[in-house]
């Protein structure tokens, strides 16, 4: 199983990923690839956004 990526890992993998995008620096095949990984980026830093946020509202609620 893969190690859980940090929030800022896989943000900075993003980045990676949108740069070469727009620099031309992927064929098609990997386009496709680094497309479903950017998917699977996103919905990993969503949901670690939201984690956050139901965790610092539980802790405000609780004061």
């Amino acid at each position: 199983m893969e190690k859980e990526l940090k929030y800022e890992a896989a943000i900075a993998e993003l980045q990676t990923i949108v740069r070469k995008m727009e620099n031309d620096e992927l064929d098609i095949d990997q386009m496709a690839e680094q497309l479903k990984r950017a998917q699977q980026l996103i919905k990993l830093c969503k949901d670690k956004l939201t984690k956050t946020d139901t965790e610092i509202k539980k802790i405000l609620t609780e004061n």
